[in-house]
């Protein structure tokens, strides 16, 4: 009886926030007919918008682990004055919400920004890239790097230094240190911080809603039926279509890491 009163409040949270709305959110497209369902794959426009989503959140998950393991690497593996400084403020941006991330990038690309402004005086032509797939890709490559800047950091702190040293005076060139000591080592992490930061870049609302005006993705297009055409039908099949694929990802990950760590021990 005590266990059913514990487990009680949680469950009816768990229904009434996430099960129920969970539930709606399957059944709604088939108001519209069971061929809403698959929309986002025969309507050329909405396949546009998810190719794009799934293009600009992959590489911005490459490019962000590339930077992240090179930075997480120097500061896990070296000790110096301001470190602890020099962290903190490369994970500063944790604590900014998309929208302002977005409008850090129209302060330096946008049509005023200074960027516009050189190219004004350099060659006559205000030059911009805010509002396009270039200010989307550095706006959420600036959101993504915190994350993956801490968790790599905290890998290679635990990194056993003797392997690298003993690969060395084997006569291991960079190559290979990178390739037989770093990568195992980061690879598990690599795996799980890359579905969440491919998730995150997926589902990301608030910047690609502040710089996303030639260049359409996912969520926006969810944001423009369900708000500008009011077709709840075809945003909750736009929304399952983005959840299911991010899941996918999100289950892969964690099966290919359990499997890469089962091989290693």
């Amino acid at each position: 009886m005590l266990l059913a009163a514990c487990v009680a409040p949680a469950a009816v949270v768990f229904a009434a926030f996430w099960l129920l709305p969970m539930v709606e959110l399957a059944l709604l497209p088939a108001t519209k007919g069971a061929a809403t369902y698959f929309a986002v794959l025969t309507e050329p426009r909405y396949l546009q918008s998810l190719v794009q989503t799934t293009l600009l959140s992959a590489a911005v998950t490459l490019v962000a682990l590339a930077i992240a393991a090179a930075v997480g690497l120097y500061l896990g593996r070296r000790s110096f004055a301001g470190r602890r400084l020099l962290l903190a403020v490369l994970t500063l941006p944790l604590s900014f919400p998309g929208v302002i991330v977005g409008f850090f990038v129209i302060l330096v690309g946008g049509r005023q920004g200074p960027v516009a402004g050189f190219t004004e005086a350099l060659v006559g032509e205000r030059i911009t890239f805010a509002y396009g797939i270039t200010g989307l890709f550095l706006a959420y490559v600036y959101f993504s790097l915190p994350r993956a800047i801490a968790s790599f950091t905290a890998v290679a702190e635990r990194m056993e230094h003797e392997l690298e040293e003993a690969a060395r005076s084997l006569g291991a060139r960079r190559w290979h240190l990178v390739r037989d000591v770093w990568w195992p080592a980061l690879q598990p992490t690599a795996l799980a911080v890359g579905a969440i930061l491919f998730a995150t870049a997926m589902g990301a609302f608030g910047t690609a809603f502040t710089l996303a005006s030639r260049y359409e993705v996912l969520p926006i297009t969810i944001y423009n039926e369900f708000t500008n055409y009011a077709n709840f039908a075809l945003a909750a099949s736009l929304s399952l279509a983005l959840g299911l694929m991010t899941w996918a990802v999100l289950f892969a990950a964690r099966r290919f890491g359990a499997a890469t760590v089962g091989a290693g021990a």
